[in-house]
């Protein structure tokens, strides 16, 4: 099921829904889930709950690295005019602070996958950096990456750009900010995730101003924005299962879809496998059970 709320957001994303409230955001995580930047038309049960406990999780286990945009996800914070959604919104909202988003996504890969494994088998380098010959599919490289991409439109692909441009984009002191940061949080939330028995192979944050502050803001560290890999039987040389929609990924590059608007419609076998993916990465990461808010 989509979003019941009857008021217009300010904004709709691919999964998230923004609404404006002066001073401060509601951002609300629905189901709806993308594949190839297109979003798909089957819903996915509980994403949008995991998706936002999973960045409250974060969010309390990273903020003393750098500050983050949340203010509160208490139902009874919730504007008085979205209070007869209150029940469907229990789990799935976050009160922000407003940012001044910067126009870029801060990607850090741990390990050669995705775009990064294709573009190196062609030229051995990632995002046009260079890296030691005879790396495998999956495998840990020397030390994490930085490689930022512009922020796309909904419906079109973000584009990888290198660190100077993305220094002319935002400013060099800026810049260096926003990359130092992505470094620190990847290898705190990858050491964190790392007993626990998940790999972090790669994800990716945004940041924005709030009061000329460097602020974390929007998902962090969900199965939407990056890659986890069980540990148990990791092996590089091919590609790795992971707590994501792979499922969806691969049912449609075997469906012969041709990855543009309207996707198709999912079998109900994998759209039960992506929910209890999603959970499982939810559940590992934080020890706890997931407990939906609503039936």
């Amino acid at each position: 099921m989509d979003s019941p709320i009857s008021i217009q957001p300010a904004a709709r994303g691919k999964v998230r829904d923004i609404y404006d409230l002066g001073d401060r955001l509601l951002l609300v995580a629905t189901d709806r889930l993308s594949a190839f930047d297109v979003v798909l038309p089957d819903a996915i049960p509980y994403k949008g709950e995991v998706l936002t406990k999973l960045s409250l999780y974060w969010f309390e286990e990273l903020g003393s690295i750098v500050p983050n945009h949340l203010l509160s996800a208490d139902v009874a914070d919730l504007p008085v005019e979205f209070a007869p959604w209150s029940d469907w919104l229990a789990g799935r909202f976050m009160l922000v602070r407003k940012a001044t988003v910067f126009p870029v996504e801060c990607i850090v890969r741990g390990y050669l996958a995705g775009s990064g494994w294709s573009e190196y088998k062609v030229s051995g380098t990632v995002c046009g950096m260079p890296l030691p010959a005879g790396l495998t599919e999956s495998a840990r490289l020397p030390q994490p990456m930085f490689t930022p991409s512009t922020k796309a439109e909904l419906g079109t692909h973000d584009e990888n750009i290198t660190v100077h441009r993305m220094f002319e984009m935002v400013g060099e002191e800026y810049g260096a900010e926003l990359q130092e940061a992505s470094g620190a949080l990847y290898s705190a939330a990858r050491d964190h995730a790392a007993p626990k028995g998940i790999i972090i192979a790669d994800t990716k944050f945004e940041f924005g101003l709030v009061d000329g502050v460097v602020t974390l803001v929007d998902e962090v560290l969900t199965p939407d924005s990056s890659r986890f890999w069980p540990a148990a039987g990791y092996q590089a040389g091919h590609s790795q299962p992971s707590f994501d929609k792979q499922f969806v990924r691969d049912w449609l590059e075997a469906s012969g879809w041709d990855k543009t608007s309207p996707a198709p419609d999912l079998p109900a076998e994998i759209v039960e496998k992506t929910s209890a993916k999603y959970i499982q990465a939810y559940e590992s990461i934080t020890g706890r059970s997931f407990v939906p808010e609503r039936g």
